[in-house]
């Protein structure tokens, strides 16, 4: 009787629900992924894959346009009260012209620096416009010029004037060397870069520092027989001084060739 319960008992095995015997090992279950993490509760993980960054290249400011070159500029107007009080050592009463027939222009150049400024200058009513033209071709020629100031900013001193190399026009004073009015006191005369165009008479240069370019070297502000320079005036019926046989006045343009 023993003998058959316990036969039965080992046939049966272990009752549903009872607990593995310490010492034996759990049946294995399916796993996915990696590893469950260990600790209580941790269940399956599965491992996700992402695919790698794709570079970006990296973006370059846009490069700055190129600023423009300063264009040619100028103006013509009247001669108002507070310009004639600055021209008070250039004109004066008994002068050959009134100066409601002069007209104040202003006009861009190059100087012997490269740089753009600004310029003025007097002269008559009727050859204005036509002047603004003659600068705006030396302009684009890139004609270097020192200064172009009024007369008035050296009292009206002609070799002031020159030795500072200022390129000027309307000045009420006589011709050089002589009695009569000069062209410059009609306002139809412009002296151009009076120092690298020097007056030349003889043994007198004027201005004195013009005796460095009175063999007309190929230097900026030099003018040349046929030149832009002279062309230009030419076109606007302006004559070159230094076309005369004697003296020569390299530096003078004027509208009668005197």
């Amino acid at each position: 009787m023993w003998r058959l319960l316990l036969v039965t008992t080992l046939a049966l095995g272990p009752a549903a629900g009872c607990a593995v015997p310490p010492g034996d090992a759990a049946p294995p279950g399916p796993t996915t992924g990696a590893p469950a993490t260990a600790g209580r509760g941790a269940g399956p993980t599965t491992t996700r894959t992402h695919p790698p960054p794709v570079p970006t290249a990296a973006s370059s400011p846009s490069p700055s346009p190129s600023p423009e070159p300063p264009a040619f500029e100028a103006s013509v107007g009247p001669i108002t009260p507070e310009l004639a009080a600055r021209m008070h050592a250039s004109w004066r009463p008994g002068c050959p012209v009134p100066l409601e027939d002069l007209r104040h222009v202003t006009v861009r150049h190059h100087d012997m620096a490269g740089a753009v400024v600004t310029g003025e200058l007097v002269v008559h009513a009727d050859v204005a416009d036509g002047l603004v033209e003659v600068f705006r071709t030396l302009f684009d020629a890139r004609l270097p010029l020192t200064s172009v100031r009024l007369v008035d900013d050296f009292g009206a001193d002609d070799d002031a004037s020159m030795a500072a190399d200022n390129t000027s026009a309307f000045n009420c004073r006589a011709v050089t060397g002589g009695s009569g009015w000069s062209e410059h006191a009609y306002g139809r005369a412009v002296d151009v870069n009076p120092v690298e165009n020097p007056y030349v008479r003889g043994g007198t240069v004027l201005p004195p520092a013009g005796a460095a370019f009175v063999d007309r070297p190929d230097a900026p502000g030099v003018v040349h027989d046929g030149d832009a320079v002279v062309r230009a005036f030419a076109e606007h019926g302006w004559a070159w001084g230094g076309h005369w046989s004697s003296p020569k006045d390299y530096q003078h343009f004027s509208t009668t060739g005197r």
